[in-house]
């Protein structure tokens, strides 16, 4: 490279440090206490985890990774979250563990590895390290410190790749699919904390509502939605669990659609998908179907009728030993004879609804619902013989979610349902003798839905 063409490349933009100032970095700083000494959250549940895990692997060596920052643009990183395995066995749930990785020794001890705190009189890294250095991201823990919180021994990051090898759940398919396993069935901590997700969504679909003027007069209403939700779940907890999903009209047909940059138009429906994720990183997945102008119209109250009515069957069937997919079948039987009913499935609905077959799917693509915990889609990397081809069990958290996505260019439909997408989303505990609702603090049918949207549009702010 010539020098007129090294002139041209700036790589980094802070200045250089001179031998003077670094001298001076060194010098005169007081002591600092941690944020917080506490024990990490759920502490209570953490070692009996790590010893089920220990047990389904004697004599070797296990590695859990919280994860590395991965680049948004150039220099800029992600906002990081640690895997949710680490998080399950060490309650660390903090953007300062990057990095980071539990060991679980041949001999049952607990290791965890992680970059200490900078010293201030070492080699200038809390100033100099744009990533991790405590003057650009805030402060973390020394060895002590981090044992006193965790429970754990501590030992330095450098020493890690000096250890002789083992299983790394990042790698080793059978260690993440043991570890998804594990987490199957919540404890009652981990419902408290899910029951927490719930609630603070129930109240951001609240802010939701009350926002409903604003965003119906900006062009893009969907991002309006989309801002308020956030707001309350970045106020509550760590965030949202996932991208919301704020679609309105025809947008509601694209499963996922998260550019959430369209308009609202109050003679159409808003389907909003969200949920908060707790500080201890457990989220909610809520979804309601909402009229823009506060009434469903006929045609779309007859699309919200059908989806509910599958949703109730859903759930009814939802109790211990039922197998995981019965919920799915009893939604999907619904909505095919309701299908059928409209002369939209023009097959025998038992037909449609065999394995060679599968018409009706053309309206409801997706399956009905998921494992919820830690993760949205909890628990994936599980087997399907523990899983999907598995049986309920009491303290299992999942939701229940079908819907009907009537594709606006699609000519099989009368050209009143074209463009109308509904999904209704609930979470359930598996209780010893059927399901809990935990969102039952939102209405679900369409007449409850209109009184709640017109008592929180008339009503006093809510804080």
């Amino acid at each position: 490279m010539t020098a007129r063409a090294a002139q041209l490349h700036t790589g980094s933009h802070d200045l250089p440090v001179s031998s003077a100032l670094a001298r001076f970095m060194t010098d005169r700083w007081a002591a600092t206490p941690p944020p917080t000494d506490s024990r990490v959250p759920g502490f209570e549940q953490l070692a009996g985890r790590r010893a089920r895990l220990a047990a389904r692997f004697p004599g070797e060596r296990l590695l859990i990774p919280a994860g590395e920052l991965t680049v948004r643009s150039n220099d800029c990183d992600h906002r990081f979250r640690p895997h949710s395995a680490y998080a399950w066995l060490t309650g660390l749930t903090g953007e300062d563990q990057p990095g980071h990785v539990l060991v679980l020794e041949p001999d049952g001890e607990a290791v965890l590895y992680l970059r200490p705190r900078s010293a201030r009189d070492g080699d200038g890294a809390f100033y100099r390290d744009r990533r991790y250095g405590e003057f650009w991201v805030g402060r973390r823990p020394d060895l002590a410190e981090a044992a006193r919180t965790t429970g754990l021994r501590c030992a330095d990051l450098d020493a890690l790749p000096h250890l002789p090898a083992g299983r790394n759940a990042a790698h080793d398919a059978e260690l993440a699919a043991v570890l998804s396993e594990l987490r199957l069935i919540k404890d009652d901590w981990e419902v408290a904390r899910l029951q927490e997700a719930v609630d603070h969504t129930v109240t951001g679909f609240e802010d939701v509502v009350r926002s409903l003027p604003d965003a119906l007069r900006h062009p893009r209403g969907e991002r309006w939605i989309e801002g308020v939700f956030n707001l309350r779940a970045r106020a509550e907890g760590n965030g949202t669990g996932y991208e919301t999903i704020a679609a309105a009209g025809a947008h509601a047909c694209v499963l996922h659609w998260i550019r959430n940059d369209g308009p609202l138009d109050p003679d159409q429906l808003l389907l909003l998908d969200a949920g908060v994720e707790t500080d201890a990183l457990y989220t909610a997945d809520i979804t309601r179907t909402l009229p823009l102008s506060g009434r469903f119209s006929p045609v779309q109250r007859r699309v919200y009728d059908l989806v509910l009515a599958a949703q109730n069957a859903g759930i009814a069937a939802l109790k211990p030993g039922a197998c995981f997919r019965d919920f799915h079948q009893a939604c999907m039987s619904v909505l095919a004879e309701g299908l059928a009913d409209w002369g939209v499935l023009r097959v025998p609905v038992e037909e449609a609804l065999s394995a060679g077959s599968g018409l009706y799917r053309r309206y409801t693509l997706c399956s009905s619902g998921h494992m919820l915990g830690l993760d949205v889609h909890d628990c994936a990397r599980a087997r399907a013989e523990q899983y999907l081809d598995g049986v309920l069990e009491e303290g299992q958290v999942l939701t229940v979610e079908p819907g009907l996505y009537l594709q606006p260019d699609d000519e099989t439909l009368p050209r009143e349902l074209r463009g109308i997408g509904v999904r209704i989303e609930d979470d359930l505990v598996i209780t010893a003798d059927g399901a809990r609702l935990m969102s039952s603090a939102l209405p679900r049918t369409a007449d409850a839905v209109e009184e709640w949207m017109d008592g929180l549009l008339s009503g006093p702010a809510r804080d």
